[in-house]
Parts: C-alpha cells; sequence; structure tokens
C-alpha cells in the first residue's frame, strides 16, 4: 500500500469480488466504505474495524447513490471507486422480456455511470483519483444467452476507454476489469433468466445455461486472487486500462482477437473501397 492509507467506496460488498476486495483492503488499513442494498449483510465485515463502513446502495436509487457519495465526501472523498454492483441475465434475445433486460441495463450500466458521475467532480477538483469498473471477459466476447448480458457489458468496456481519454488529463484514472469464469455467486443465486423457453434454443442458449449453472461453485477463477490482481493494479504508477483475469479468460480473448483480426483481414479490399477515391485516381 503506497503512502498514506487511501479511501475506497465499493459497490456490491455482499458477496463475490466487492467481499473479496474489501476484506482485503480492510486488513491492509485502507479506509473501505463496503456497500449492499441490505447493510445488514455486511455487519461481519465491518464489525470491530474503525477503517470500514457498511453503507446501504441500490446503484438503481439515485438517492442511494447520492447519500452514499455525499456521506463519503463528508468523511473526505473517494480515492478508489471500484463499480462492482451488477448480475447476470441470461436468455435468448427472443426469449427475452422487457422488464428483465431493462432491468439489467439498469443495474449493469446505468447504475455504474451514475456512480461514476457521483465522484468524478470531487476527484476532477483533487486531480487525483481511480476508477474501477467491474466488467467481463462477456464484455469482450459475446455467447449464447449473454446478448443482453454482454450488451451491458460491451458498454461498460466502452464506457470506461472513452472515459479513461477524457480524465487522463486531469489526473484520474481508469481501469476496466475483464474477469472470465470466477468461484463467485454470479453462476448460482445472483443469475437470472427469462421465464420464457424456446425449444428451438434447447441446444445452445439452454444447453450453455444449464452448463453454467452447474459449473457454479467450480470455476477455476479465485475471488482472492482476483482481489489481490485488483490491489496490484490500482498501486501501480501505470495501471492498465483492461484487466483481463483468468486463464480462461485470457484464452477467450486472444482468441477473440485472432477471429476478429483475421476477419478484418480478409475483408480488407472491401473496407477501404468504401471511402472516396483518393484524388487524382
Amino acid at each position: 500500500m503506497p503512502g498514506k492509507p487511501r479511501t475506497w467506496l465499493i459497490t456490491g460488498c455482499s458477496t463475490g469480488f466487492g467481499r473479496s476486495l474489501a476484506t482485503k483492503l480492510i486488513a491492509k488499513g485502507e479506509r473501505v466504505f463496503a456497500t449492499a442494498r441490505d447493510p445488514k449483510s455486511l455487519d461481519d465485515l465491518v464489525a470491530g474495524k474503525p477503517n470500514a463502513t457498511a453503507l446501504k446502495l441500490d446503484v438503481t436509487v439515485p438517492a442511494d447513490i447520492a447519500a452514499a457519495a455525499a456521506k463519503v465526501q463528508a468523511a473526505g472523498g473517494v480515492d478508489v471507486l471500484v463499480n462492482n454492483a451488477g448480475y447476470g441475465y441470461l436468455t435468448a434475445v427472443e426469449e427475452g422480456t422487457e422488464e428483465g433486460y431493462r432491468e439489467q441495463f439498469e443495474a449493469n450500466v446505468f447504475g455504474l455511470i451514475a456512480m461514476t458521475k457521483a465522484v468524478l467532480p470531487a476527484m476532477r477538483e483533487r486531480g487525483s483519483g481511480h476508477i474501477v469498473n467491474i466488467a467481463s471477459v462477456g464484455g469482450l466476447v459475446g455467447n449464447p444467452g449473454s446478448a443482453y448480458y454482454a450488451a451491458t457489458k460491451f458498454g461498460v468496456v466502452g464506457f470506461s476507454e472513452a472515459l479513461s481519454k477524457e480524465v487522463a488529463p486531469l489526473g484520474i484514472k481508469v481501469t476496466v476489469v475483464e474477469p472470465g469464469p470466477f468461484r463467485t455467486d454470479w453462476g448460482g443465486r445472483s443469475l437470472k433468466s427469462s421465464p420464457v423457453t424456446i425449444d428451438a434454443y434447447r441446444d445452445t442458449v439452454h444447453a450453455r445455461l444449464k452448463q453454467v449453472t452447474q459449473r457454479s461453485g467450480q470455476q477455476p477463477g479465485d475471488p482472492e486472487r482476483g482481489a489481490d490482481a485488483i490491489i496490484t493494479v490500482v498501486d501501480s504508477v501505470e495501471p492498465p486500462l483492461n484487466l483481463v483475469l483468468g486463464a480462461d479468460g485470457l484464452k477467450r480473448v486472444r482468441e477473440k482477437i485472432a477471429a476478429l483480426s483475421a476477419e478484418i483481414d480478409r475483408w480488407e479490399s472491401l473496407t477501404l473501397g468504401a471511402d472516396y477515391p483518393a484524388a487524382g485516381t
């Protein structure tokens, strides 16, 4: 931990990465504001720890965001914001309900944006800060059944990249984390799907959904090591914009990059032919 203790505001600390990260940071002596929709779920996390505070925060509720940001600002401001809250909604596009996918975007995208906007003014005035957005390998690679989830996480990746270019000159750093399958509650209790099922998607979407749920608790990724990696990145002088976590995720991302590059090369002449002809030709 470099220098004096920093103040972290972490969303979604009831389970998974958020809880692992908060636990480690509290033990390191950092000042941690851990949040959850039910702050009582964090009692064991913060009890007896003067550098830890539990806050009620549902990132889809503007009043919760304003209240949490105000409390942290009154305590000296946020050095590191970790936008971790979110969940998976796996279903075929045709099966998805409007309520289901709109709620997915509210939590995974709009809540993240609102939290970011809540801390940016003070970071900008101070000329420092680090925003860490937890996305997913699903924000770089789309799979059957994850169209809505991927749309939110692709959005987080793009948002983070553009944001980084806006705030880098202001002294603010941005990192977007893209984990592969990790042993969190993502594929278990937290996972949502549509009540609508269409048999035509049995061998694609439904098969993958079954695989995800059956694999829950057996994923290769370790949330504790993932949390350590995030802390290392925030501690570094030149943190990456993109941090892929886990061997499975890295394999998928590299395969996607190779396939995309090959496809671009294959259609290069058609791509270049879409411009106005160069003068004199």
